[in-house]
């Protein structure tokens, strides 16, 4: 599965053009959304002060790109359009990424759009990356073309928050092979030193 370059950011204007503060817009993507849910990657730290390297084995067998397309495949149950998927990569890596960009404060992406991969993978064209390199970051954001929900995935916290529909956000936290909690995106979220 390959994503396609956005020739153009409008599809990300939602994005872009909110008014939230950059924190929370980042952890949660754009406002307006009945409920939220954050989608760990690895457990909550268990005490003030806690550094990350501290908390153990990273979130069992999945990658973090697994549990990601693990969560798409749940919420596109709730979208109009499951086909029409949008996908912001954070800029941060380094990578030369023939794309749209756009930007909120203290980040900026660039725009893909396709569909995702069952094993989570992300196969974009990066103009600088080492042939046989295996990586590749995850989006920082996906969302549908009609906006019922949004992944918001930043580069800090230990977790990506989900904003979508009740129905939505309750069978994304039943999912089994997941580890999500309800969130309430104004309050402060537990995280790493």
């Amino acid at each position: 599965m390959s994503l396609t370059p956005s020739t153009d950011a409008t599809a990300a204007d939602w994005i872009s053009s909110s008014e939230l503060l950059w924190p929370e817009l980042v952890s949660f993507g754009p406002a307006g959304f009945p409920r939220h849910a954050r989608l760990r990657f690895i457990s909550d730290p268990v005490r003030v002060g806690q550094s990350e390297n501290e908390a153990g084995a990273y979130g069992g067998t999945l990658s973090e790109a697994e549990r990601l397309a693990i969560a798409v495949s749940v919420l596109r149950k709730h979208t109009s359009t499951p086909d029409e998927l949008f996908f912001a990569f954070w800029d941060g890596f380094g990578f030369d990424m023939p794309a749209a960009r756009f930007e909120v404060p203290n980040r900026e992406f660039f725009l893909y759009s396709g569909k995702v991969a069952e094993n989570g993978s992300w196969d974009i064209a990066v103009a600088d990356q080492s042939p046989g390199q295996p990586w590749m970051p995850d989006p920082a954001f996906i969302w549908p073309a009609d906006h019922t929900w949004c992944i918001a995935n930043d580069v800090d916290p230990h977790w990506a928050g989900v904003g979508a529909s009740s129905e939505a956000i309750a069978e994304l936290l039943a999912e089994p092979r997941l580890d999500a909690v309800a969130a309430k995106p104004a309050e402060d979220q537990p995280h790493y030193y």
